[in-house]
């Protein structure tokens, strides 16, 4: 089995070669996946490393905290992705109601305000 690990706070000139010598102290690397801007391409300063259980534990007890470059990692297993939707079942993010310009109406919230 294998764990995915996260590092953070890398400097933005680190390489993904100076990444992958560092953890393989740890043991063998099996993917690195670095982590860039879809916009403009450039990298955002963490990536996920993926070893063998062992050795993913060994580099977090090693490596968090450790200073590469002038700035101090931030090693540990990633987490999985928490869901970026928003609520409500239908994908439009709970707020199918909240269109203000043509689409759904309110009956309700109209005669309301009508009545005032």
């Amino acid at each position: 089995m294998s764990k995915s690990l996260y590092v953070g706070n890398l400097s933005w000139s680190v390489t993904e070669d100076k990444v992958r010598e560092l953890f393989e102290q740890y043991g063998s690397v099996a993917s690195i996946r670095w982590i860039t801007d879809r916009d403009t391409g450039r990298f955002r300063g963490f990536c996920f490393v993926e070893m063998e259980n062992a050795a993913a534990d060994k580099a977090v007890s090693a490596l968090n905290n450790f200073e590469l470059d002038g700035r101090a990692l931030r090693v540990n297993e990633a987490q999985e992705r928490e869901d970026r939707r928003g609520g409500g079942g239908s994908g439009a993010g709970g707020g199918a109601r909240r269109r203000s310009s043509g689409g759904y109406r309110d009956r309700d919230r109209d005669d309301r305000r009508s009545s005032w």
